[in-house]
Formats: structure tokens, C-alpha cells, sequence
């Protein structure tokens, strides 16, 4: 008993593809298309010739029979019966007083084979016979034809009474038929072999652009990851296949270009995090190491202290960062609630001017609420973040606006700063990580707030981007307007 391999394998789950000869196939379905062809119009010539040879030996015996009833009355029925049977055929003449005259072969004899004379393919009855009788001559009243696959049987009434029976051998049929049906076995397999061999040559032609597309899929897997098809006719069976591939490959290519810069990202990313924590790092240890092997008293010591306790804090934040960037890119696990967003402006406001009392903020809100279903905390965060760098932007004795407002379907929070501004070719190098411009943008800022800023509002669905401004830089958070009706409640 034969096995089927199955289609998949029980350590790949994945459904294996069919990679059967193309040319095999098409080549065995064409031949047995046209195999069926073939037998079909075997059958159908064989039913109609068999048919048509049929017919001609009924209208040869219904000449007969009327060429007989143009001679009944001038001819006696003996001559009459010798006259017909000449001719090969079986004939039967019952008068209408009973008597009868049989002539010709017999049955049994005609079935197996005509005799020597005439056979059904022979010359036409003599028409010529049918003298102009008078008008007593006898007609044909009806006729009947019967028979088997070896005779064919005719019975006329004539008008004079009697009944004329003629019966033909139809054994010469069945023979023109074998022999036909050999030369259609014969021409069938001719065929057959000649389509085979045009199939072959017209498939291996119509599947030369296949060859043509696994080359490329070589050449590109071998490191030519340039190389495309391009197909003339996309539209095509071929021409969307190989459009597919191309496209499948831009996307391939792309990927790996994305992943050699995420890498080359993620490598840069690694040395100026590890250049950020040298320096806090350093100085903690050369304040500790002073702090152990000096005999230090009073405002000495007490300064080394400082130094630890406030690198130590700076690299704590610089750590936290990191690891809050690392949750950003992972996916923030966010509560959000429908929130009045000017109780986040207001409450940045007042924690900032605390922070930097020589910093000059503005608040500007609609008086109508503007909602958005917001993490408080997180997005908190977001304001706090370009607060801080309009601060540092501005020496912390700048000016810094907060303005609130709803735009279609977002909610806006812009943050103006009168800084030195950004320079508009690193409007988008800003929100990378560990990027940071010159001193008078930067002052001493580690490079994560703004990427931290603008990764907390697309996780919530908006975004922050740096705009063109007169004055300073222009910082503008969105976020979905979440519109409330009079009934409804938003936090503060």
C-alpha cells in the first residue's frame, strides 16, 4: 500500500507549497484535453458515418421498391423477384390472392456478406426500366424499414394489393466503420505525439520568464540587491508574480537597511549612554576616593559630599530616563481618563515657576474646556519634559508661554520659549536619543527628554514636533479632542 507524503511537516506547521513540474503539468493536461478531443470526435464520426451509410442503403432499397411498383402489372412478380435479387438483395413478393415469390439470398446468407454481385455500395437501380406504363401502373401506399446492425428490411404496400419485402446486407458498413475507426486510432496517436512535442516546445517557451525571475531571486540572494524584474505587463499572470517579487524585495531591502540603522542606532545609542554615566560615574569616584583616603574635616568634606550625593542624582536621573525610553519603545502601559488638559497647563505652570522662580511663564487657555482622555501622570510628564528645555534653552531666566486651544479634532498645548531657537535642519534630529545641540540649546541636558516627550504622546495617539518660530522654539504636543456633553464629567 502506497504512503502520500503530507503537505506539512509536523516540525513546520507552516503549509508547504506544491513544487510540481509546471511544464509536466501543463503539458499532461493539454494532452489529455486533447486525448479527450480526440475520442469524442472518434465517437461522433462513428455515430454519424454508420448513420449516413445507413441511410443510403434505406434510400437504395426505397429506389427500388419504387422502380418495382412502376413495373407491377407489365412485369410478372418471378421476372420481377430475379430482377431485384440480381442486385444483391432479399426479396419477397406476397400477392394480394396469397401467393408469394421469394428470390435472392436468404438472411442468414446476406449477414454473412453480400455475394458476388452488387453489394449496398453498388451502382443505382435501374431507373431507366420504369417505362410509361398507363395509368393502371401500381404506386408505392407505405413503406417500413427495419432491421439490425447486419440487415437492413424494407416492406412496401403496393396499390394492387401485395406487399414487397426487400432486405440488405448492412455487413459492409460495420467494415467501412472498423476501418475508419483504425485510421482515427492511428491519426489520434499521430497527433498525440506531434502535440506532445509542440506542448513541450511551447511551454518551455511560455515559462522562460519563470527561469528569468528565479535567476534574479539567485542573483539577489547572493548579494545583487539591486537587481529587480520590472515586468513590461503587470497585468499579467507572469507580470504579477514578478511585480509581487519586486515589491516583496523593496520591502526585504528596506528591512534591512532599517534594521543596519536601527543597529547602527541602537550601537551609537550604547556608547553616548555609556559616555553620559562616565562622566557622574567619574566624578563620584574620584569624590569617594578622596573621601577614603584623605584625613578631611569641616567644609572639605562636607563639599566632596555634596559633589557625590548630586553626580549620584544625576546619574539616577540619567538611568531613569533610559529606562523610561526602553518602556516608551516597548509600549507604555497607560490609565487613561477624559481630563480637563487646563489643569495639566496650570499645575506645570506653578510646579515650573517654583522650580525656576527667575523664569517668566505665561498661561494661555480657552474658556472653554478641552478635553482628551489622557494618562494624568504620563502626560504630565510630556509638559514637564519642554518645559524643562525651554528653561534650560533660556538659562532659566527666560520667558516661557503655555498656550491651550482645540483644533478640528485635536487638543493643542504649544510651548514657547525667546531662546536661541532650533536651527530648521535639526527640527526633527532633536527628538532622537542622546541628541543635543550646541550649549546655548542643550545646557547640560542628557539628550532623552524630548524623545521621551514625543514617544508619551504617541502612545496616547498624538504627537509632539518642533514648529517654525520668529522668536525662540516653538514646541507644539497634540492629542484627540474628546468632546463632552453637558451631562458628562471630566477630571478638573
Amino acid at each position: 500500500m502506497s504512503v502520500v507524503a503530507p503537505d506539512t511537516d509536523p516540525a513546520d506547521p507552516a503549509p508547504r507549497l506544491r513544487s510540481g513540474s509546471v511544464r509536466l503539468r501543463t503539458a499532461a493536461a493539454v494532452l489529455a484535453l486533447i486525448a479527450v478531443l480526440l475520442v469524442v470526435l472518434a465517437i461522433a464520426v462513428d455515430v454519424a458515418l454508420g448513420a449516413r451509410l445507413r441511410a443510403q442503403i434505406e434510400d437504395r432499397l426505397r429506389d427500388r421498391a419504387a422502380a418495382t411498383a412502376s413495373l407491377v402489372g407489365t412485369v410478372d412478380d418471378a421476372d420481377l423477384a430475379d430482377r431485384l435479387s440480381a442486385q444483391g438483395l432479399a426479396v419477397r413478393i406476397d400477392g394480394a390472392s396469397g401467393d408469394s415469390v421469394v428470390a435472392g439470398p436468404s438472411p442468414d446468407q446476406l449477414r454473412n456478406g453480400p455475394p458476388g454481385g452488387p453489394g449496398p455500395g453498388g451502382p443505382p437501380s435501374e431507373r431507366g426500366q420504369s417505362t410509361s406504363t398507363s395509368a393502371s401502373a401500381v404506386r408505392v401506399v407505405a413503406s417500413d424499414v427495419s432491421g439490425d446492425d447486419d440487415l437492413v428490411t424494407l416492406r412496401s404496400s403496393l396499390s394492387d394489393g401485395s406487399t414487397l419485402t426487400l432486405t440488405a446486407s448492412a455487413v459492409g458498413v460495420e467494415d467501412t466503420l472498423v476501418q475508419v475507426r483504425w485510421v482515427m486510432s492511428v491519426a489520434s496517436a499521430g497527433v498525440l505525439l506531434l502535440s506532445a512535442g509542440a506542448i513541450v516546445l511551447v511551454v518551455r517557451v511560455t515559462l522562460r520568464p519563470l527561469e528569468r525571475v528565479s535567476q534574479v531571486a539567485r542573483s539577489i540572494g547572493a548579494g545583487e540587491r539591486g537587481r529587480r524584474l520590472r515586468p513590461t505587463r503587470p497585468d499579467t499572470e507572469i507580470g504579477r508574480v514578478a511585480a509581487a517579487l519586486d515589491d516583496m524585495l523593496d520591502d526585504v531591502v528596506g528591512a534591512e537597511h532599517a534594521a543596519r540603522d536601527a543597529e547602527v542606532r541602537l550601537r551609537a545609542f550604547l556608547s553616548d549612554a555609556a559616555h553620559e554615566l562616565r562622566t557622574p560615574v567619574a566624578g563620584i569616584r574620584a569624590a569617594a576616593d578622596t573621601l577614603v583616603r584623605s584625613d578631611l574635616d569641616g567644609p572639605e568634606r562636607e563639599m566632596l559630599a555634596a559633589h557625590v550625593a548630586r553626580e549620584a542624582s544625576r546619574a539616577s536621573r540619567l538611568v531613569d530616563d533610559l529606562l523610561l525610553m526602553a518602556r516608551v519603545d516597548r509600549g507604555l502601559d497607560l490609565s487613561p481618563t477624559v481630563v480637563a488638559l487646563r489643569r495639566l497647563v496650570t499645575a506645570e505652570t506653578a510646579r515650573a515657576q517654583l522650580v525656576h522662580p527667575d523664569l517668566r511663564l505665561e498661561e494661555s487657555t480657552p474658556d472653554a474646556a478641552v478635553t482628551a482622555r489622557v494618562d494624568v501622570d504620563r502626560f504630565a510628564q510630556v509638559l514637564s519634559n519642554l518645559v524643562e528645555n525651554a528653561a534650560r534653552a533660556t538659562k532659566g531666566r527666560g520667558q516661557v508661554r503655555l498656550e491651550l486651544q482645540s483644533e478640528g479634532d485635536e487638543a493643542v498645548i504649544a510651548v514657547q520659549d525667546d531662546g536661541p531657537g532650533v536651527p530648521e535642519g535639526d527640527r526633527l534630529r532633536i527628538f532622537e536619543r542622546l541628541v543635543r545641540l550646541d550649549a546655548s540649546r542643550s545646557a547640560g541636558g542628557a539628550g532623552l527628554g524630548l524623545p521621551i516627550a514625543r514617544g508619551i504622546a504617541r502612545a496616547h495617539g498624538g504627537d509632539v514636533r518642533c514648529e517654525p518660530s520668529a522668536v525662540g522654539a516653538r514646541f507644539v504636543v497634540t492629542v484627540p479632542f474628546v468632546k463632552t456633553t453637558p451631562g458628562s464629567h471630566a477630571d478638573g
